[in-house]
């Protein structure tokens, strides 16, 4: 962080002539003689860090490093056609080898090799030198040349603006933005493992559950019980033969394809019903929207804000346009019928389930939506949209292929589910729902597709043979999408809501009466809803700072924001069995709101498995210019699968101990203690087991 402190104030100098310095390097980069040297790539990416400090405009950096860029691999070119005499095996940068390599790539990739080159590091300057030497038409290298020149810009430089602006986020989110970038990390991880494993053995292991099924297939067929049945009943066996043939599509095939929707479908009823009931996973919503406003901050939601774009109505339109205009163009006109088709209803869909749920938007959204809430048009659209380009891209040949676009599809659709939750929009049920109705739709409208090709006799897997010129169109096609996704999402501006204050309500008689004669939660909660730990505490304090200076005073320790940082140092000091008096406190749940603070204590054992802590909530109550609080404490005596820890089942102890410490430290002004609920035997969200007489103190802090 300091050497970026430092070298800030000297690029703020350089002014225009850093448009220039990003030509040369472009330049320098891309031609043959000078390129296997200069690390332009690197350089590139770390200007575009610097850009998004506020030095040098994004947007010309993109265009002087593409101008650089082809005129270097112009240069390329043009040395190419004056033969081969740069390379030399004795040479320390350009030996043979990297010519011979070069020349291998272009005979396999042809025009390609030029667009494709310019992403492959040491190949960059050689490729372009190979197509002159090759006598490529220039006109053709040219159009590859220009096309691949303003990608690769954007991508390096757009990548370090990326990080550019997440190192600010860092800087001052730290907590909350790394905690969400570990779990993004070990979830890509995750997928990342799962993608592997399909494309090396997805492909052996369906072979043999195909051969499995065959050789149980005639085993069965071959019982004499189940030939003597089959005699009995042929009707019966014949349909139930047609269903299973998997040489028609109306067999096999469409009987999964039922059986899915129709699993889909009961599964979204299952959904609906929960949420019209406010059953358990309508209680799970809330708490869910509560933890990840908890973790929101102003620059994570831009990003999302981003991803969001991808499902609003006018970037909806505008993909199925440039879809449309690139299956016009591999003269897949069929396709553009039924992707139309699949919106129309997605569309209808979407706005009588709406109607006739009629539910309300989350309470802490980012920004105001006009429609009700479930399911997520977002959600259904994704599925629906990128679900049936993905379709397209799976009819070509190849389990490599195949398993990317998948892939591809999946990150796609989860980001802009996970990206309405973030953003506070729809509740987790929402998006489930939006997912199931959009998978029903898809699932009929290729079913559609695909009875009308069986009909036609066509093959599944199709393989296109397209011109030069349709190829070029189709990546100046692409090339406008993507420029169009960029103005559409630097357009979009939504309106942001003001997080709206809770009402308050005084309490002008004694609080304990107050919260025996009011439906108010008594018990901390799971993520579902369930009960757990009675409240053993009512603080009455004149605000937060001054809450928390009472518990400092009595040698309470605020615990640290849950973050990979904090996670990390807490698991170091687990396996040393050392300490961390600031160590992060699992977030629970009261009222279905995450905790606002948490406190603990080391014991005498001074080791982070045994430590004093309390968890406290801010209520929307007040009495006599004092705010109101409830907490609950415990005290952890061990560790339960290294994520939480064990607790001593006596918690009227651990509550006494709270008690006491204030009391020593002489900022407790009265205390009240009273029957609250009736004695609990009962276990925590842990399945840690505690027990309670149910009584609570009420403490009045100075």
């Amino acid at each position: 962080m300091n050497l970026i402190n430092h070298i800030l104030p000297v690029f703020s100098h350089i002014g225009v002539w850093g448009y220039w310095l990003v030509l040369f390097l472009s330049f320098a980069e891309s031609v043959v003689l000078v390129g296997e040297v200069i690390p332009g790539s690197t350089l590139l990416i770390f200007i575009g860090f610097l850009s998004a400090q506020g030095i040098l405009d994004i947007g010309d950096l993109i265009w002087f490093a593409a101008i650089g860029a082809i005129l270097g691999d112009s240069l390329s070119y043009y040395l190419g056609t004056k033969g081969t005499n740069f390379f030399r095996n004795e040479n320390r940068f350009l030996k043979t080898v990297h010519l011979e390599r070069g020349q291998r790539f272009f005979k396999k990739y042809g025009d390609k090799s030029i667009f494709l080159g310019r992403f492959v590091g040491f190949l960059r300057p050689i490729v372009p030198f190979v197509a002159g030497l090759s006598e490529m038409n220039l006109k053709r290298f040219l159009v590859w040349n220009i096309i691949s020149a303003f990608l690769w810009a954007a991508a390096h430089l757009l990548l370090g603006y990326f990080f550019g602006s997440a190192f600010a986020v860092i800087e001052t989110w730290g907590t909350r933005v790394s905690y969400g970038i570990g779990l993004l990390l070990l979830f890509s991880l995750a997928l990342y493992g799962i993608r592997v494993f399909i494309i090396r053995h997805g492909y052996r292991i369906g072979a043999f559950a195909r051969s499995m099924y065959a050789s149980v297939r005639t085993a069965i067929i071959a019982n004499p019980d189940v030939q003597r049945l089959v005699q009995q009943h042929p009707r019966s066996f014949a349909f139930l033969s047609k269903r299973l043939d998997r040489t028609s599509f109306t067999g096999l095939s469409l009987t999964l394809v039922t059986a899915a929707l129709l699993y889909v479908f009961f599964a979204f009823l299952g959904v609906v019903l929960a949420v019209s009931t406010s059953g358990s996973i309508a209680a799970a919503d809330v708490r869910v929207a509560n933890l990840l406003a908890y973790f929101r901050s102003p620059e994570v939601t831009k990003v999302f804000l981003w991803i969001t774009v991808l499902g609003i109505w006018q970037m909806v339109v505008f993909v199925a346009l440039i879809a449309s205009v690139i299956f016009w163009l591999w003269r897949k006109k069929d396709y553009i019928a039924y992707l139309w088709l699949a919106l129309g209803i997605d569309g209808l869909c979407s706005f009588f389930a709406k109607v006739a749920v009629h539910r309300a938007r989350p309470e802490h959204a980012v920004y105001l939506e006009h429609s009700y809430s479930f399911p997520s048009g977002h959600a259904m659209v994704s599925v629906v949209l990128y679900g049936f380009l993905a379709y397209t891209l799976l009819r070509f040949k190849g389990w490599r292929r195949k398993v990317n676009v998948f892939f591809a599809w999946l990150v796609i659709v989860l980001a802009i589910g996970f990206s309405r939750l973030y953003l506070g929009v729809h509740y987790l049920s929402d998006v489930w729902a939006g997912y199931l109705l959009g998978l029903l739709i898809l699932t009929a409208t290729i079913t559609a597709y695909e009875w009308r090709q069986s009909k036609k006799g066509k093959d599944a897997n199709e393989k296109w043979t397209v011109s030069f010129g349709v190829k070029t169109a189709t990546l100046v096609v692409l090339l406008a999408g993507i420029l169009g996704y960029v103005s559409i999402a630097m357009r979009y501006q939504p309106q942001i809501m003001t997080p709206a204050q809770p009402r308050i309500e005084y309490v002008s008689g004694d609080i304990a009466t107050y919260f025996a004669t009011h439906p108010i939660p008594k018990y901390s909660e799971t993520l579902l809803g369930t009960p757990q730990e009675p409240l053993g505490f009512i603080f009455l304090a004149k605000d937060d700072s001054a809450l928390i200076q009472d518990f400092e005073k009595a040698s309470w320790i605020p615990a640290d924001r849950v973050s990979i940082a904090s996670v990390l140092r807490a698991a170091e000091a687990a396996l040393t069995n050392g300490q961390y008096l600031r160590a992060p406190i699992t977030p629970m749940f009261w009222n279905a709101a995450v905790n606002d603070f948490g406190f603990e204590q080391p014991t005498s054992a001074d080791v982070l498995k045994d430590r004093h802590h309390i968890r406290i909530w801010k209520t929307n109550l007040q009495q006599n210019g004092y705010t109101v609080y409830v907490g609950t404490a415990s005290l952890d005596q061990g560790y339960k699968w290294f994520i939480t820890h064990t607790i001593n089942p006596d918690i009227d102890s651990e509550r006494k101990f709270v008690k006491s410490s204030l009391e020593s430290a002489g900022v407790v002004s009265a205390v009240q203690k009273i029957q609250f609920v009736p004695p609990v035997l009962g276990t925590n969200f842990a399945a840690e087991p505690f027990f309670t007489d149910g009584k609570i103190y009420i403490l009045y802090l100075q």
